[in-house]
């Protein structure tokens, strides 16, 4: 049985592996899996991995949001299959060949997540982007397009955020995977720092959500494992 703490990613959104390794000490038991991104992944490479899986018993999503020809896209999802991940992203983008080349580099050895429309775009963005207006008017629309085209390809699931899940969950199904970033307990400032679309973790395991990526509120704490415990009676109120 899927407990709440396995709902919750720590992402390592820290500059330096010293860093990285200390809060993977400190929270490899209290959390179901950390996030490596794009700055650490270049400062600290594949060996961090190996430290956060010989930590305890949380997985490691490889979040590096590949974004390339599909060739390329292929090569790459190769290399990252080999290093024994749950999870990696790669931008659901103008074409689902290049969802198509992740699936195949990555052979069903790690599950390929498709990054919908990240949390930190607001309508005003798409607009500007030159977007048509449906998906101007309704963000949802452009997160359940991508999201289709993540399907057909054979992505195992989504990043996208709370406010979208619902919808993804209805029309896709509850096997399809749901990661959702831009999370904020109860009490925390909704509105602050880049990400606008945001929910508390409650909302989002109640809408469909299967992880929860939640790093300021943990990260910024007095006390970290106390934020995660605070987190996870949240999560424990609605399962």
């Amino acid at each position: 049985m899927k407990r709440a703490k396995d709902y919750i990613i720590f992402p390592l959104d820290v500059p330096t592996e010293k860093a990285a390794k200390e809060y993977v000490e400190l929270l490899s038991e209290s959390v179901g899996m950390f996030k490596v991104g794009l700055e650490l992944f270049i400062q600290a490479g594949p060996g961090l991995i190996d430290f956060i899986k010989a930590s305890g018993n949380a997985d490691v999503f490889l979040d590096l949001k590949l974004h390339d020809i599909p060739e390329t896209v292929f090569r790459a999802m190769e290399r990252i299959s080999d290093l024994g991940v749950k999870f990696a992203t790669v931008h659901c983008g103008e074409t689902p060949r290049m969802l198509e080349a992740a699936v195949n580099g990555a052979n069903g050895r790690v599950g390929v997540l498709g990054v919908t429309l990240l949390t930190s775009v607001a309508r005003e963005d798409i607009e500007a982007a030159g977007f048509r207006k449906p998906f101007c008017e309704d963000l949802t629309q452009l997160v359940v397009k991508r999201a289709d085209m993540a399907k057909a390809a054979g992505c195992s699931g989504i990043v996208c955020s709370g406010r979208e899940v619902k919808m993804i969950k209805q029309t896709f199904g509850r096997n399809f995977i749901a990661v959702t970033p831009g999370i904020r307990p109860v009490g925390d400032d909704m509105e602050t720092h880049d990400q606008k679309r945001v929910v508390t973790p409650a909302i989002a395991v109640k809408n469909g959500s299967d992880y929860l990526v939640v790093g300021r509120p943990i990260r910024d704490a007095n006390n970290p494992k106390k934020a995660v415990l605070r987190i996870v009676e949240e999560i424990e109120t609605v399962l």
